[in-house]
Formats: C-alpha cells, sequence, structure tokens
C-alpha cells in the first residue's frame, strides 16, 4: 500500500483582484500543508479570476497573472500544487493549469475542451489544446512544458481534466488511464444550478471508477464576479467510492478537503479490470518528471464511503443559499452599504427581502459574528454591532409606498415582515404625487384620463411614482437597490420599466413565480436549515398576487391579468427552453391542462407568444440578476432572442387552424330530422 494525501482548494476569487486572489491561494497552500496535503488541487483560472471577461485580451493581464504565479511558487515547499490562470502561448490565449512542486513550477497544462454553451463563453477568449500537442515556452529566460501532458511525481502519475473536460463524451480521463495515470486533478469554475451538484458528483465517481484513479475535484465559491454563483462543493473519489465531499454555500473564502488515497489499491483496481489495455507505445514528451517526495505516511484502514447523499439540498434550500450567499458577496465585493427593498407586502419583494436576511443571518451562523464583521470590514457601521438582528437592521432597509389603490392588508403584511426579518422600515405615502402627474398630463392632453380608456397609463404611471423616492433613500445610504421582478413576469413583460425593475441587481429575476410561492410557504413553514421559519409570511401567503394598481373594486390579481402561475411557468419552458412552437406548446399542455378548454388554451399560448415578442427590449434592460437553472432569461448571458421579429405570426395562424380542425371535430354529427 502506498498512501498519499491527497486535497482540494475551494475559493472565493475576484476577476482581477490580483493580491486577493494570491491571498487565497497561500491561505489554501498553507492549510493543505497543515492537513498533511501533498497534493492540491485548486480551481480553475483561480490567479486571474474565471470571469474576466474581455479583460483576458488584456496584455497586462497576461503579465500580472505569471507575475502572481511566480510569488506563489515558493509558497509550495513539500506541496505540489495545480492552479489555474491564463496563459499565451505562439500568440493564442490558452484556459492552463500550471502544477508547481516544492517551489518550482514543473510545466502547464491546457483545457482542451471549451465550454460553450449557457453562461460560458470561452470560446470568445481561449483556443481548445489540441490532443497530443507538446511544446516548450520561455519564461524569466527558463524553457517550461506545456501542452497534453501528465506528470510523474515520485512514481506518482498525475494528469488533468480541466472542468469541461469530464462533462463531454471524449473525456482525457480515457486516454490518461491508458497511460497509466494514478491521480486525475479537475480544477474547475462549475457555477451553481438546481440539480447540477449531482451530475457532477456522478461524473467524479465514475471516472474513478472506470479510469482506476483516484480523482479530486476541485471548485470556486460565491459571487465571483456578479451574475453566476459558485458553490464548491470539492469532492475526492477513489476507485468508486467518494472519499471526502468539502462544504457547499460557504461563506468562508478558503477551504481545503482532503482525503487519504491508496495509489496501489486503484492500480490494482485497474489491473483486475479485463476490458483495461494500456497504451505501451512511449511518446516523447508526454511525460513530465517532477523532483518531488512525497512523505512516508503509517498504514492506514481503508477509507470509508460516504453517504452519495452528503451533500444534498432540496431544491426549496439550495435556492435560499445560493441566493443568500450571492447577495452577502455582491456587497462585499461592490462595497456597497446595504440594501434596499421596495416592499410591497406581495410575494415579490418579500422573497428579495427575506433572501437579504437569510444570507446575513447564514454567514454569521458559519463565521460568528466577529467573522462577518471581518467580511464586512468596509462597513464600520457595524463594528459596534452586538448581533446579527443589529447587523440585518442596519444593513436592510424595506420600505412601502402607498397610493389610493393600496390595502390595508398588504400596507400590513410589509409591516409585519419587515419586524419579523428585523429591517428597518419606512412607509411613505405616493398618492399626491400620482395625482400630481395624472392632472398635469391630463391638462397638456386637454382632457381628463379614465380607467375605461387610460388603464395602462394609470397603472404604471403609480409604479413609476414609487421609483425615485426608493432610490433616493438608497442614495442616501449608499446601499443596492434592489428589483423585485421575477422571471415569470420578465418572460411576459408584466413589469413596469423604471418602476418594479428599478434597481442595480434583480435577486429573483432567474426564478419563476410558482416556485416563489411555494418557496414562501416553505419558508414559513419550515424555514431554512438552521434557522428559524419565518412566521410573519402567513399574511403574504394568504394573498392572492397582486400588483394594486387599479381600484380596489376592480379586484385586480397577476393570474387575471396573466394566467394561472402554473400555466404560465408550463408554457414558458416549453417555448423558450424547449424551443416550441406555439401549437407544439398547445399540444403540450392539453393534458396537463384539462380542465382548460380549448379555446382558453389557446388563448392563453397566443399571449404568452405575443408578450414574449413585445417585450424583449424589457428583457435587455433588467439589471443584472443571478443564475440559478437552464430556464434563465437573461439575453446577456443566457436567451438571446431579437427584439425586433415576426412575432410568430405565421407559427400563431397554425394554431389557429388546429383549434377549428379540433372544434369541427369534437361537433357532434348533424341528425337528418325528415
Amino acid at each position: 500500500m502506498r498512501w498519499i494525501r491527497v486535497g482540494a482548494g475551494v475559493l472565493n476569487q475576484t476577476p482581477l483582484a490580483w493580491d486577493d486572489n494570491r491571498d487565497h491561494v497561500v491561505a489554501a497552500i498553507a492549510e493543505a500543508r497543515r492537513q498533511g496535503v501533498s497534493l492540491l488541487c485548486l480551481p480553475e483560472l483561480a490567479i486571474s479570476g474565471y470571469g474576466c471577461e474581455d479583460a483576458f485580451y488584456a496584455p497586462g493581464v497576461q503579465a500580472s497573472a505569471l507575475e502572481v504565479l511566480r510569488q506563489i511558487a515558493p509558497e509550495t515547499r513539500g506541496v505540489a500544487v495545480a492552479v489555474g490562470l491564463p496563459l499565451m502561448v505562439r500568440k493564442a490565449l490558452f484556459d492552463a493549469v500550471a502544477l508547481v512542486a516544492d517551489g518550482a513550477i514543473a510545466g502547464f497544462v491546457a483545457k482542451r475542451y471549451l465550454a460553450a454553451d449557457g453562461l460560458y463563453y470561452e470560446p470568445r477568449w481561449f483556443r481548445p489544446w489540441p490532443q497530443g500537442r507538446r511544446l516548450e515556452i520561455e519564461l524569466d529566460g527558463r524553457s517550461y512544458p506545456v501542452g497534453d501532458l501528465y506528470f510523474d511525481l515520485d512514481g506518482v502519475k498525475v494528469g488533468f481534466e480541466i472542468c469541461e473536460d469530464a462533462w463531454v463524451a471524449r473525456r482525457p480521463g480515457s486516454a490518461l488511464a491508458a497511460r497509466g495515470i494514478d491521480v486525475i486533478l479537475n480544477p474547475s469554475a462549475s457555477h451553481f444550478a438546481f440539480g447540477k451538484h449531482d451530475v457532477r458528483q456522478r461524473f467524479v465517481l465514475e471516472g474513478s471508477r472506470a479510469f482506476g484513479v483516484s480523482y479530486v475535484y476541485a471548485n470556486l465559491a460565491g459571487n465571483e464576479s456578479g451574475r453566476a454563483i459558485y458553490d464548491g462543493g470539492a469532492l475526492i473519489a477513489s476507485g468508486g467510492r467518494l472519499l471526502a465531499a468539502g462544504r457547499r454555500f460557504s461563506y468562508r473564502d478558503v477551504e481545503v478537503t482532503s482525503a487519504l488515497i491508496d495509489v496501489d489499491a486503484t492500480r490494482m483496481l485497474q489491473a483486475r479490470t479485463g476490458s483495461f489495455m494500456p497504451e505501451l507505445e512511449e511518446r516523447p514528451g508526454e511525460e513530465v518528471k517532477v523532483p518531488f517526495a512525497f512523505p512516508e505516511l503509517p498504514l492506514a484502514p481503508p477509507p470509508p464511503g460516504l453517504d452519495l447523499g452528503v451533500a444534498g439540498f432540496s431544491k426549496e434550500e439550495a435556492f435560499a443559499r445560493a441566493i443568500g450567499l450571492a447577495l452577502v458577496d455582491y456587497l462585499r465585493k461592490s462595497r456597497s452599504r446595504g440594501f434596499v427593498v421596495s416592499l410591497s407586502g406581495g410575494a415579490d419583494s418579500s422573497a428579495v427581502a427575506c433572501l437579504v436576511a437569510i444570507g446575513l443571518r447564514l454567514s454569521a451562523a458559519e463565521l460568528g459574528l466577529d467573522g462577518l464583521k471581518a467580511k464586512l470590514a468596509h462597513l464600520p457601521e457595524l463594528a459596534d454591532a452586538g448581533g446579527v438582528e443589529t447587523v440585518i437592521e442596519r444593513l436592510l432597509l424595506c420600505v412601502y409606498q402607498a397610493t389610493r389603490n393600496s390595502s390595508q392588508t398588504t400596507r400590513d403584511a410589509a409591516r409585519g415582515l419587515a419586524r419579523g426579518l428585523g429591517a428597518s422600515y419606512l412607509e411613505l405615502d405616493v398618492d399626491a404625487l400620482v395625482e400630481g402627474y395624472v392632472e398635469r398630463v391630463a391638462a397638456a392632453v386637454g382632457r381628463p384620463l379614465t380607467w375605461e380608456r387610460d388603464d395602462l397609463a394609470l397603472q404604471n404611471v403609480q409604479a413609476r411614482v414609487r421609483s425615485p423616492g426608493v432610490w433616493m433613500l438608497a442614495n442616501l445610504r449608499r446601499a443596492l437597490l434592489l428589483s423585485t421582478s421575477n422571471r415569470s413576469e420578465a418572460a411576459v413583460g408584466y413589469a413596469t420599466m423604471d418602476g418594479d425593475t428599478s434597481g442595480g441587481l434583480a435577486p429573483i429575476a432567474g426564478i419563476d413565480k410558482a416556485f416563489l410561492r411555494r418557496w414562501l410557504v416553505h419558508l414559513e413553514r419550515r424555514g431554512v436549515a438552521g434557522l428559524e421559519p419565518i412566521a410573519a409570511l402567513a399574511a403574504v401567503n394568504a394573498q392572492a398576487p397582486t400588483a394594486e394598481l387599479r381600484p380596489a373594486g376592480a379586484g385586480q390579481t397577476d393570474e387575471q391579468d396573466l394566467m394561472p402561475y402554473d400555466l404560465l411557468e408550463a408554457i414558458e419552458r416549453a417555448a423558450i427552453r424547449d424551443k416550441q412552437m406555439p401549437l407544439e406548446v398547445y399540444r403540450a399542455m392539453r393534458p396537463r391542462f384539462p380542465e382548460l378548454p380549448p379555446q382558453q388554451l389557446a388563448a392563453y399560448v397566443e399571449r404568452f407568444f405575443r408578450l414574449w415578442c413585445r417585450n424583449q427590449w424589457k428583457r435587455e434592460r433588467y439589471a443584472p440578476s443571478f443564475h440559478v437553472d437552464d430556464e434563465n432569461l437573461d439575453p446577456k448571458t443566457w436567451c438571446r432572442f431579437p427584439i425586433l421579429s415576426g412575432g410568430f405570426e405565421r407559427e400563431i395562424a397554425a394554431l389557429h387552424a388546429h383549434l377549428e380542425s379540433e372544434v369541427c371535430e369534437e361537433q357532434p354529427a348533424a341528425v337528418d330530422g325528415g
């Protein structure tokens, strides 16, 4: 048996924050050394930050990344460390990993498969490294190998799959296994999405089993660059068994997860596999021998496998933890002084306020109050805070803004929730401002404005009048104004631009209304693990969602204006995520919503497509939002659609034609009375 201790580091990095990123890398190495780790894997592009966007093109970025690598190298005495950085080779930029061992750079491996879907845009900046290609580059007068390499450290062969490399059908791990690799390191920058951690766990486990190796997976954590949330979740597996799993959604800047692996055991596992056929041809330059010695470890019992559900969270729990972490990180990295929420007493704004409070409470629970204060050291007003309740009161301001159409129900719900969360709370009466605009515009156009004739304008002016005051409060506090629009509203444009869309950040723009309503009930009754349920949400959850922009007698509700939210979610998923045409969507909805008459269902489908096309300009103007799943509508990172289009006219006509034939087929045959 030959035991070595391997580690996976999870880092909360920031694009172009060279000193902080370096310090986190050095801290991870120190923690790995403390745990007895000899081989440490750190995340993809950890030195520069993953989300540098077009700044990757700046020559200064390449120079700074190499300078930081030089600063890190002396810190690796006694440890072999893999750390990611952008690397220029022959006028092309590559997503690379440097292996630094015992104070010296051993070489660079470049990513072979680039992520080009969804949030990822890697081919814009990087080139894929061709399989089997190797060469030498010169840095500081010394020559280093770069390319499709593996490393021999004291007889232990180490290879790489860099993030996307492990997600493709032709994984490099297969070829590495044939070359006798003992350990595969996977430096990743894999963003959070619902259910994605389970996929990562599967490819780590299956890679370790099928390739007969130990597999070490490292990831980023936190809100790295604004939109993507990284959930950490380091994984170490060997021979098909999960040995260690790191914490997810951590508020710490650095975490190291380690495990003992038995190199001889995985070699024998491969030897016993009848289908295994080693690659016996020697390829010059493929193997890099590294001067390094693993310490002798005493014999140890075989490490137990972990429960595969060890890091699992329900969707409700994952949502709360992901957005809570993202908000606290955004506050810290933007150096803002707090949050302001225009709290209407309805579901959306209540969800946003709850997410802020949850993030602050979870961070205090993990880091301790002093740790949270240190994390938010740019906020001197927290220095004398005696508890997390004081932190929330000073950092979260909720503002209820009433017009004559606002109800006592929503006012009480808003006030009760703000108090229940421990937030600061203000009420503003903006009705006089609304009436002032209405009177001035009526005088200008020479006629009175009426609900019968001017419904939309009279609704929107109320939402827009609320914006300047809440922006002013955010400016006074130098705080982040949070937009409260959700994804369902974004899909059909059921939001007032410069009204409820006002804000610098849109925390729930990536999640649908149907889920939000279920989540708020979950929060009221069960809460987030480790935190108390939020009983004050009962007054919010008891209401039918309404914009409260028409007179009370109109009985306005969101679903009357649009359609049932469950149906809206289903149509949106079919039309936008699955790219189905109106008739296909209608056919898919018929068995799912049999209670709806065909004409009504077809009308809802048509309404969705027309509103979707009409309101792309609104989605283009939404504040940055967080990514949580593959149904995101953000046109800047995920779901591109033309602002001007043909509006699916032909496809809607096909839906009408089908409906007419369907209705005719269902009519009873005429009876001859003669």
